[in-house]
């Protein structure tokens, strides 16, 4: 995002504003360091359990976070909203991430790795990463998809996003939305029809009842109930993302 932070010394207090990035910071043993997350940061279970909860990824308190007395708060561009930011830099120095692709991605856990002084285990982590998508065998989906992550109403991901750029350039999968990057659908109108549709786990929960109602108006489709953290989860869940997208479309 070409901006400049400046830190005194090795942050010892952290509050992460992005769930991807809460559990990046978990699998970079900064257990310790982190003092507060957001109500969406769910992994791991035991700091979501017992970490100081800020709010939302678009609603921090900043009471809180200010109660907590960060010496370095980390943000995402897309996750978090832009006052909210503007706030927070009177408390605290905050890093932003802005993830397009897996280049990005690798980019920001080696940034995390320098900044937080666990750069041998972020450098480990990412040559990881890249040897598991590097076995990804080529699925070559080359297939029509829709990839939902809202009903009423419902929402796509088009270009421009994480999701779009695992969707063509990891699986080889076509997007059939090509203009705005979370467009509002009426699908009744949507064309080209897809030739599978990816239901994802969050932000929606979409269930089964909901593939079964899609499955009528698209009776041509095939429609998968899929992991959306291995979808648009720009961490460390990465490592495991290869293996997940191998068996899910192998099946």
């Amino acid at each position: 995002m070409h901006r400049t932070i400046r830190l005194g010394q090795v942050p010892e207090r952290i509050v992460s504003l992005v769930p991807s990035q809460t559990e990046l910071l978990y699998d970079l043993g900064l257990g310790d360091r982190v003092v507060g997350i957001t109500k969406f940061c769910i992994h791991p279970e035991e700091w979501f359990r017992n970490k100081t909860r800020i709010g939302g990824t678009k609603n921090v308190n900043l009471e809180k976070v200010k109660a907590l007395q960060p010496d370095l708060i980390i943000g995402n561009k897309e996750e978090n909203e832009k006052s909210d930011i503007l706030s927070l830099e009177e408390i605290a120095p905050v890093w932003m991430s802005d993830i397009f692709n897996l280049e990005d991605s690798l980019s920001m856990i080696n940034s995390f790795g320098e900044m937080l002084d666990v750069k041998q285990k972020a450098e480990g982590l990412c040559q990881d990463i890249t040897k598991e998508f590097q076995k990804l065998k080529p699925l070559h989906l080359n297939k029509k998809v829709l990839y939902l992550i809202w009903k009423d109403p419902y929402m796509g991901v088009g270009p421009n996003t994480f999701v779009h750029h695992i969707l063509e350039d990891h699986l080889g999968a076509i997007n059939i939305l090509e203009e705005e990057r979370y467009p509002v659908l009426e699908l009744a109108n949507l064309m080209p029809q897809p030739e599978m549709i990816l239901l994802s786990s969050e932000p929606f929960p979409f269930k089964e009842k909901h593939s079964l109602e899609l499955q009528m108006l698209f009776p041509k489709a095939e429609i998968l109930l899929v992991d959306g953290e291995y979808f648009s989860w720009y961490g460390s869940r990465l490592l495991g993302a290869p293996q997940y997208f191998q068996q899910l479309f192998s099946e």
